[in-house]
């Protein structure tokens, strides 16, 4: 990765293309889905408070800054991203230099290996594409084992863009999809479990803004279990938008449901009036529909009549980004996402199963039963409903004090919950790496005389796996404040922690 020196802080580039899909659409469109989509990347990398310098064209960006793997990181959680490539050598853009400074850098990259050079040109230069790649194929040949245009084991690629030459040899794949905010507004009815967060996720990546809504069973408790999981997705693929997230007291509503409706319907009853609050917050929001993480099949409600008989009390389309999906499909979504470590722990409140419930039930059936309830109980809870700017939350307000501890003990074992590219780039020295899903399903295997401290990029998920520990026995803590804090705790103890 190219470095450029200023003053005592490097700088590396980043060179990025908008997802592929952008570039099907028409000029009006596209500009607009640009436009949106170079807001959330500022934001993703601002939020993450990243230093960065952006310049933009038509079919390319061009990002400079001094933290280039955090950027990276941050960059691959946003939709509408396509491939991102980390520059290694800026020329000028003669052919003559091109050639000569890229034989220079990669000569040894290339040495005893099959390798390729492709190029693409924008701008007007008395050269082409075609003419960069067999010259400089031609240089670095001498090095190679030999040139493979097939299967190559290094391929230099060199992009001219008017008045530089840029050349990389790595292609991160971006998160493709279309920008946030490109396809409107919607609200996702969230429980805190598996699919719903990755239902969210989906349409997110479709370009979809969304606000959350909760209709709580379950008391404070689980409310900041689900709060957890919404913040998550808000923090770290929400860029560009401000979700929030409504709680609904649902207590009183399933009460009076169950005093006047049948055993049998309740499932179905529950998620008609789960829908019309949705429907009812929805007005607030100017969301145009509901997404709901319901997969077919999966459990007695979300057959397809049912499903039917469900809907047709909304006047809202309902989005079911599941619906296919089976259960390991979707684990395996959230675990990539980073929402699986908090779901897996969620108590599902929302169950209320009857010995029969009904499987294939009628729109009329259910609107009988609904005629029995009193649905001022229901709009009265909507209207109650706490509001949360789930970006404005901070980590240490969704979780216990107890899990936090400002310092390492002697003699505690460090865990490291970042990505594996981020521990590579800097831990804490001695800190194991685990990812919170993996600590979550081995940590029982752990000596439980040993003191744990555990840290991750925010907080938030190290946090709930030290309480998940805690009530396991083991004397377990999530440093206050995340890797930032932990870097700065280094420092002071004069640990060298290079600049991210």
């Amino acid at each position: 990765m190219v470095e450029q020196t200023t003053g005592e802080r490097s700088r590396a580039l980043l060179f990025l293309r908008p997802a592929s899909e952008l570039t099907l659409k028409s000029s009006r469109t596209r500009r607009r889905f640009q436009q949106l989509l170079v807001r959330n990347l500022k934001d993703a990398l601002r939020s993450q408070e990243i230093p960065f310098r952006f310049v933009g064209s038509w079919s390319w960006f061009l990002i400079e800054t001094e933290a280039p793997l955090q950027a990276i990181e941050a960059l691959r959680h946003v939709p509408g991203i396509g491939p991102i490539m980390p520059v290694e050598l800026v020329t000028g853009t003669s052919l003559e230099e091109i050639v000569q400074r890229g034989a220079e850098a990669f000569a040894e990259r290339v040495r005893g290996r099959r390798f390729a050079v492709r190029a693409r040109r924008r701008g007007d230069h008395p050269y082409r594409s075609r003419d960069i790649e067999v010259e400089l194929g031609a240089a670095l040949r001498p090095f190679a084992e030999r040139v493979d245009l097939t299967n190559p084991e290094v391929t230099v690629h060199v992009e001219v863009r008017e008045d530089r030459a840029y050349f990389y040899t790595t292609i991160i794949k971006g998160l493709g999809g279309l920008p946030i905010g490109s396809q409107g507004q919607a609200l996702v009815l969230i429980s805190g479990g598996f699919d719903s967060a990755v239902a969210a996720w989906l349409a997110m990546r479709r370009g979809v803004s969304v606000d959350y809504l909760f209709c709580n069973l379950g008391g404070k408790a689980y409310e900041r279990a689900v709060l957890q999981v919404a913040k998550v997705l808000a923090d770290a693929w929400s860029f560009g938008t401000r979700p929030r997230f409504y709680s609904v007291d649902f207590g009183p509503v399933v009460d009076e449901m169950r005093r006047h409706v049948r055993p049998a319907y309740w499932q179905v009853v529950l998620k008609r009036l789960m829908y019309r609050a949705g429907e009812a917050v929805a007005r607030r929001t100017e969301a145009l529909a509901l997404i709901t993480g319901e997969s077919l099949g999966q459990v007695s409600s979300q057959t397809l009549k049912n499903l039917q008989a469900i809907e047709a009390g909304t006047s809202l389309p309902v989005l079911r980004p599941l619906l296919t999906y089976d259960k390991e499909e979707i684990i395996n979504l959230a675990r990539k996402i980073g929402t699986a470590t908090l779901s897996e722990r969620v108590r599902e409140y929302c169950a209320l199963p009857p010995d029969r419930p009904v499987t294939a039930t009628r729109p009329e059936a259910v609107d009988a039963e609904m005629a029995r309830i009193d649905l001022s109980v229901l709009d009265q809870a909507v209207a109650s409903a706490e509001v949360y700017d789930l970006r404005s939350l901070s980590a240490s307000e969704l979780v216990t004090p107890y899990l936090f501890i400002e310092e390492i003990p002697e003699g505690a074992v460090v865990i490291d919950c970042q990505s594996e590219a981020l521990y590579e780039h800097w831990h804490y020295p001695g800190a194991l790496h685990m990812d919170p899903w993996q600590l979550l399903q081995q940590f029982r295997h752990l000596d439980r005389d040993r003191a744990y401290v555990l840290y991750c990029p925010r907080g938030l998920q190290s946090a709930y796996v030290a309480e998940v520990m805690q009530r396991a026995g083991y004397e377990a803590y999530s440093f206050k404040g995340g890797v930032p804090a932990l870097r700065a705790y280094a420092r002071a103890r004069g640990i060298e922690v290079p600049e991210l």
